[in-house]
């Protein structure tokens, strides 16, 4: 039942974002490249209004749990850490595939969505037990970053 709560507050993140722009992740400093935040990777200024922060004490994350029906209080650490994690790059990941180009759009929206792995692989690091996830989560934070850094080349490279 937990995971059904989860993936339907998910989809109503994506949904209630779908105007936002916050390329940051406040628990890991988290920012998409310059090339996936320029001009026109939103469209009509769709950001307006934002911070680009998630300091819950301007709006962000306490409005965006309430638009969900969400609870974080009644969550164990480990699913608020998650929760929390998610709600800083679900948003980045839209705003970086809203750029026109689409090898652009691509990169930035891989950028964010593997900045979400690495968090939720973080998270399985300090409350998980298993030792075979323990071990994968590992391996994936690696993978992640290498990967990150290799798209955010390529966008320096290649994107205007």
């Amino acid at each position: 039942m937990n995971i059904i709560k989860i993936l339907v507050c998910s989809a109503a993140l994506v949904t209630a974002t779908a105007g936002l722009a916050v390329a940051q992740d406040g628990e890991s400093g988290f920012q998409l490249p310059e090339q996936c935040t320029s001009g026109t990777a939103m469209q009509g200024g769709a950001h307006a209004g934002m911070s680009g922060d998630n300091d819950s004490s301007a709006g962000g994350d306490t409005d965006m749990q309430g638009m969900m029906g969400m609870d974080m209080e009644s969550m164990t650490e480990a699913q608020r850490a998650n929760m929390e994690r998610m709600m800083g790059t679900m948003p980045a990941m839209h705003q970086g595939m809203m750029n026109e180009d689409p090898d652009v759009a691509f990169a930035c929206g891989m950028i964010a969505h593997h900045r979400g792995a690495i968090d939720m692989a973080e998270v399985q690091l300090e409350y998980g037990e298993d030792e075979w996830l323990l071990e994968l989560a590992q391996t994936i934070i690696d993978a992640q970053e290498k990967e990150i850094e290799e798209m955010t080349q390529w966008l320096a490279d290649n994107a205007n």
